[in-house]
């Protein structure tokens, strides 16, 4: 079959950009930049931000047209160039040299297990033999003492290089600093929001993280300024949004989801993860017991264009193991092999966003 610009533009016609629902080429989103090589063809895709949240399902579409509506043969997959209009934040001066992925762990509204959440990806990961660390930026409810059974642990500092570096705690191979090391348990920590940034960044910049593949924030619910001091301490590699299935949960993980991928922190969303989705009891694995409604994350998922990176359901024993320090990801229960599939989803999420990164940012808006 003979191919050309103009066939491949009709397919792309086919597909419809989630953001406003008109066709590629009527957005004008498509690059003049068609290349056709016996049956390999490359073009450019052109969105209005590097972070846009439907850029993968929009290349996935456009992949699937042209095998679809030019021929089954053509060679596209891998030769879609993804641009920007916009120029991205530039990342800021790297204080985690050793750090490959940042990932920030969030959530619209408390209560909905985000801590839970950090710390079983934290474990799970750890598990899959990666170089895990976990910082519990929850400023004023810091969990991760209790959760990992290391509130009377004492921290030292060690001079290295030259500058005395915090040593964090290491518990079940991951390395754990927290506010909560250095207030007393029974305290409310009065910190205005400029005192609590300085000391999330003392946790990050003065301390001995040393090499990790991962660096999991489990950040304060809600949006506050101390979001937008680790976006202008880190660069993230992207966040996971935390929310149970019920509507009044969903309508704040919306609210995150906007913080992120606004342009004051303009951070790729790398999925989505629904707690409490079910309820099983111990006694009987295969029953499920919808108690906050069903499937209200994977529905937000798809009205995003985001991953659902996993579904992890109640268990009496996830709480009991929070309360007694030992995360349920050390378990092969039903719970632990839910976050096991769940590190192994952040895995791919983030290899995939790596891979995706906009080769080229443009200033100049197309006309």
């Amino acid at each position: 079959m003979q191919l050309y610009p103009k066939l491949i533009l009709d397919a792309l016609a086919k597909v419809r950009y989630p953001g406003n629902g008109k066709d590629l080429v009527a957005n004008g989103m498509i690059e003049d930049d068609i290349r056709i090589d016996g049956n390999k063809v490359s073009f450019s895709i052109i969105f209005e931000k590097p972070n846009d949240p439907f850029i993968r399902s929009v290349v996935k579409a456009a992949e699937t047209a042209i095998l679809t509506f030019v021929s089954p043969d053509v060679e596209i997959k891998g030769n879609i160039n993804v641009k920007a209009k916009q120029i991205t934040r530039p990342n800021p001066e790297n204080p985690l040299p050793g750090v490959k992925d940042i990932i920030a762990v969030s959530s619209g509204k408390g209560g909905v297990g985000k801590s839970t959440i950090a710390s079983n990806l934290a474990v799970a990961l750890a598990r899959l033999g990666y170089k895990v660390g976990l910082l519990d930026a929850d400023i004023f409810g810091p969990s991760a003492p209790t959760m990992f059974d290391i509130e009377d642990t004492d921290v030292y500092t060690e001079n290295i290089g030259g500058r005395d570096l915090i040593l964090p705690v290491e518990r079940y191979g991951v390395k754990i600093l927290s506010i909560g090391f250095f207030v007393r348990k029974n305290d409310a920590v009065l910190w205005r929001g400029g005192m609590a940034s300085n000391a999330l960044k003392q946790l990050i910049t003065d301390a001995a993280w040393g090499d990790l593949d991962y660096f999991v924030l489990d950040l304060p619910p809600g949006t506050s300024d101390i979001h937008l001091t680790l976006v202008q301490t880190l660069a993230i590699t992207g966040a996971i949004v935390v929310t149970t299935p019920q509507e009044v949960a969903l309508a704040d993980a919306r609210k995150g989801i906007s913080m992120f991928t606004g342009d004051k922190v303009n951070v790729p969303i790398l999925g989505l993860v629904e707690n409490m989705s079910w309820f099983t009891p111990a006694e009987l694995p295969e029953n499920k017991y919808y108690l906050f409604g069903k499937d209200g994350g994977k529905r937000l998922a798809e009205e995003a264009g985001v991953p659902l990176l996993g579904q992890i359901p109640i268990v009496q024993s996830i709480c009991e193991s929070g309360d007694s320090g030992h995360p349920v990801a050390l378990d092969d229960s039903v719970t632990g092999l839910a976050f096991k599939r769940l590190a192994e989803a952040v895995v791919k999420a983030t290899d995939e966003r790596n891979a995706t990164r906009p080769s080229t940012q443009r200033v100049e808006v197309h006309k």
